[in-house]
């Protein structure tokens, strides 16, 4: 069996749910510094975080700082802001962080049959 190269993360769940929010993004950052190709998937209200000084804003005790969570993942693998979702909260490309993409359930089932991926969702 072979092992998986990439990891996708679709996180749906953002101040409302702020364990599993954190989870998700702790796991994507933690499989980044491991060398993992990452590709995190904003959904829900966890798209808020795709906005400057969002993450920044969310605290959970115990845990690490959401927005240097956000940074380690930029810095590695690949941030996407669910296309409906954005469009829901009135999000547009000129509003994101630099570097988030905007896209669909057909970049994200692309990304998620590939041979050399895994899959979770928060």
């Amino acid at each position: 069996m072979q092992s998986a190269k990439k990891l996708v993360i679709k996180v749906t769940a953002g101040a409302e749910a702020p364990e599993r929010c954190s989870q998700a993004f702790t796991v994507a950052a933690v499989a980044a510094a491991s060398g993992v190709e990452v590709s995190l998937w904003l959904t829900g209200e966890s798209a808020w975080f795709a906005l400057p000084g969002r993450a920044a804003e969310f605290e959970l005790p115990h845990s690490a700082p959401l927005q240097d969570l956000l940074e380690s993942v930029a810095a590695a693998g690949t941030i996407t802001l669910c296309t409906q979702c954005a469009a829901r909260r009135e999000i547009t490309e000129a509003d994101v962080l630099e570097g988030v993409r905007i896209a669909g359930a057909q970049v994200f089932v692309s990304e998620i049959m590939a041979d050399d991926a895994r899959s979770l969702v928060y």
